[in-house]
């Protein structure tokens, strides 16, 4: 299969991401964490093993760590819109999960599923994060 690249980013644009995958939006769905911080955010998260993710303008992130401390989530620095969330996989690699509403073609994902990883242990978040979400590189 064809491998797709999906753009998206903060609102001012300082912050920016290029998603590749074999997968279309409408195949995603994207999982809603029914923990405190994301519903507050109303973020919902979207991410392929198998792709790629490469964010542009990561010197404009503010990081913040909350619940087990594992992952980083991102935020632009200057307009405050949360992009994504990251960790450094089992594997040693960087990790990350997008924020469905950074997506540029949003609209165009599928619906959101709940999810419920404040339920499990560190480790097995790790582990669970680790094998869900997008190798990442920093630019």
């Amino acid at each position: 299969m064809t491998a797709l690249q999906h753009l998206g980013g903060c609102h001012c644009g300082a912050l920016r991401w290029t998603f590749t995958s074999e997968h279309a939006l409408d195949a995603f769905t994207p999982r809603a964490c029914d923990c405190d911080f994301c519903t507050r955010h109303r973020a919902a998260w979207v991410s392929d093993a198998r792709g790629a993710l490469q964010l542009h303008g990561a010197g404009n992130a503010r990081h913040y760590r909350q619940g087990s401390a594992q992952a980083d989530f991102l935020f632009c620095a200057a307009c405050g819109v949360l992009v994504a969330v990251t960790c450094q996989g089992l594997d040693g690699r960087l990790r990350s999960a997008i924020n469905r509403n950074s997506f540029d073609q949003r609209h165009l994902l599928g619906a959101e599923a709940i999810a419920s990883p404040q339920q499990l242990a560190a480790d097995a978040k790790l582990a669970r994060w680790s094998q869900l979400w997008t190798p990442t590189a920093l630019g």
